[in-house]
């Protein structure tokens, strides 16, 4: 008993003295904490690869009823030039009938309008002259004709039926006459009305040629720029679907495209460098802030995690990767990267 007592005793002196202790710690003056760093911290996000030039997604002109693939001029990882041919339609071959066609009647209007403006051909302007001498001498001899019977019809000697016929007949030879003096002026100088038809004849024809070049055209797909077939969704008789026909871009220059929260956006300026971590690669890859865009987007991220922010904006950051990044990444376009933009 005298025992457990002293025990009792001890501890509770022991209690009493470490109590008294800690009272004394929180009653003492706590020395100020180390001053802590504040200085420009760095940007981290989410980013994928994409080309400066970004992807281009060919397909067929919007509205078009056809929609076949007739051939395909290129296999994927080609790289094509700006303007090269790349694919046809199936109507590609109706098209190219129809301009013949319209160059066709283009030629023969424009022939017409050379005849117009020409007139009459040297042998025709020689013949209608020798018709207009013969008529003139026709109406010269039915006037005398007409005058004679006149002069007879006064004496009794001649008919009057006579007179008025030949009365007519130089009348009618006159007439004749200066018929063919209009034509040889037609065919000596032109009309301007009928250079106005013409002309405009030859502007309708081309106009027609126009459409239907640029209808054939439209038939063919060739590249918008220089670069390389990423894709082909479509072949040689398929019909072309909502993917489109290819996908293209120029891989010459890579870009990291970031979602910096807007938050964030205040650090980052252009020309701060910053590193690319690719899942799976060891390799840290540099890029620079290349260009920050003009758009705040809502990014609302679908997870189980419960602190993950939700409904967040960001804004997009194009980072230009350097010449050994862009080998390295040259056939991952879209994936999904780290990027870290030092301060």
């Amino acid at each position: 008993m005298t025992r457990r007592r002293t025990l009792l005793i001890l501890t509770l002196v022991a209690t009493i003295g470490g109590g008294g202790w800690l009272t004394w710690r929180s009653n003492q003056a706590v020395p100020p904490a180390q001053a802590v760093a504040t200085g420009p911290i760095g940007v981290g996000a989410l980013g994928r690869v994409e080309p400066e030039s970004r992807v281009r997604k060919l397909s067929q002109p919007g509205g078009f009823s056809v929609n076949r693939v007739e051939r395909i001029l290129v296999r994927e990882g080609d790289i094509v030039t700006e303007g090269q041919l790349l694919a046809e339609l199936s109507d590609a071959v109706q098209k190219d009938a129809a301009v013949l066609q319209a160059e066709a009647a283009l030629a023969e209007v424009r022939a017409t309008l050379v005849k117009v403006r020409a007139g009459g051909r040297p042998s025709e302007i020689v013949a209608q002259h020798a018709r207009i001498t013969a008529l003139a001498a026709m109406e010269n001899m039915n006037r005398r004709d007409a005058e004679r019977a006149e002069q007879l019809q006064a004496t009794g000697a001649g008919a009057k039926a006579a007179a008025e016929r030949n009365r007519a007949a130089a009348a009618r030879s006159a007439a004749e006459r200066a018929e063919a003096e209009a034509q040889l002026e037609t065919l000596a100088r032109p009309r301007p009305e009928d250079v106005a038809v013409a002309e405009a004849r030859v502007h309708n024809a081309e106009g027609t040629l126009d459409r239907l070049k640029a209808d054939a055209a439209l038939s063919r797909i060739r590249a918008p720029i220089a670069g390389t077939i990423l894709k082909i969704y479509a072949r040689a008789g398929d019909l072309v679907s909502s993917d489109g026909l290819l996908d293209m871009a120029d891989l010459t220059q890579l870009d990291i495209v970031a979602d910096i929260y807007e938050t964030d956006l205040p650090r980052v300026r252009k020309g701060q460098e910053a590193e690319v971590i690719v899942p799976g690669d060891a390799t840290r890859y540099r890029a620079t802030v290349r260009e920050l865009g003009w758009l705040v987007r809502r990014t609302t991220q679908a997870g189980s995690d419960p602190v993950a922010a939700v409904d967040a904006r960001t804004v997009e950051v194009r980072l230009a990767l350097d010449d050994h990044g862009r080998e390295a990444l040259s056939r991952r376009t879209n994936m999904q990267v780290k990027v870290a933009i030092k301060p």
